[in-house]
């Protein structure tokens, strides 16, 4: 078969650290502050947000058949 000659090309040091830590970061979480609200901003408030935007503006828009000129908004 082909391909005996692996790691032919040198291998950068900082690119084979770097995913080293992406394969490996579950292993080193730790919940911090700064975690817990990211995880909290992500997970619960951007959803919410944009839920509510979703609701709020529910058929207020409607960009099918209009023409130049018509307005988008509906009510």
């Amino acid at each position: 078969m082909a391909g005996h000659n692996h790691n032919v090309l040198a291998q950068d040091p900082a690119l084979v650290k770097w995913a080293a830590m992406v394969t490996n970061r579950h292993k080193y979480f730790r919940w911090t502050g700064r975690t817990a609200w990211l995880t909290f901003v992500y997970v619960a408030a951007v959803p919410s947000i944009v839920l509510y935007l979703g609701y709020k503006t529910d058929g207020k828009y409607e960009m099918r058949g209009k023409r130049r000129g018509d307005i988008i908004s509906e009510y």
